[in-house]
């Protein structure tokens, strides 16, 4: 039974529909997964996955090949499903060996940026696409490893400055949505019960859902206060040259 339910859970966690509702994740995950929707169909050719995890979103795209990399630490992701590991610094690949770039909600993760991004900038061809997201207004997670959180406009800077230029950008759950997704996010977090009482939080956490659902679909957009970035960028420069 709980296998069954951890399946469908993990199935929810990514795309939301009615038993999302019930999940404290319901106002990101639906967000970020129908941004992703229109956006993964730019990226095509030989796709690099950056902190790839369980390859969640492999399914979304057409591309010639999915590569999915992983940092070399056992203590901190699940590597059943990444094809290459790596240090977390240096990319085990060859120059302009990639023609896109996908990387969710890992740029949190990363204590140096600036190496990530020049990293993926060399495996990239040139105005090859890279597509990530990153949170903004998020909890503390996957700790330690939980490094920063970025603006817009710096995440449009790093990138610039490491040879990107900014196709797209999104802002994710730009309205009531946000209170609502804190609310969610302190229920599960404060009342962390084992099995099988945690059903009880889900219970407690799906009238919240609901609310913040039916008001931001009456409610105006705050495009200052917002959960997630997703950032459509194109290679527009060779840093090692």
């Amino acid at each position: 039974m709980k296998k069954i339910l951890m399946k469908i859970y993990l199935k929810e966690e990514l795309n939301p529909k009615i038993i999302g509702l019930f999940l404290p994740n319901y106002f990101v995950a639906k967000e970020v997964y129908r941004n992703m929707c229109t956006l993964v169909p730019e990226l095509t050719g030989r796709l690099l996955d950056i902190g790839c995890g369980t390859k969640p979103f492999e399914f979304m795209f057409n591309v010639d090949e999915y590569i999915g990399l992983e940092i070399d630490d056992k203590g901190r992701q699940n590597h059943t499903h990444a094809d290459i590991l790596y240090d977390g610094e240096v990319i085990p690949l060859e120059d302009k060996s990639f023609d896109s770039v996908f990387s969710s909600e890992v740029l949190e993760h990363v204590f140096n940026p600036d190496t990530f991004l020049k990293e993926t900038n060399r495996v990239m061809k040139l105005d090859g696409l890279f597509l990530l997201s990153t949170p903004f207004f998020w909890e503390e997670h996957g700790q330690p490893y939980d490094y920063a959180r970025y603006t817009s406009f710096g995440l449009k800077y790093i990138l610039e400055k490491n040879g990107f230029e900014v196709i797209k950008q999104v802002k994710c759950g730009n309205g009531i949505e946000v209170v609502f997704q804190t609310i969610s996010n302190y229920i599960f977090r404060t009342f962390k019960w084992k099995y099988p009482f945690r059903l009880i939080v889900f219970l407690l956490i799906l009238p919240f859902n609901l609310m913040g659902l039916m008001l931001s679909k009456i409610l105006p957009k705050n495009n200052d206060m917002y959960l997630d970035n997703i950032i459509l960028a194109k290679k527009i420069k060779n840093l090692n040259e």
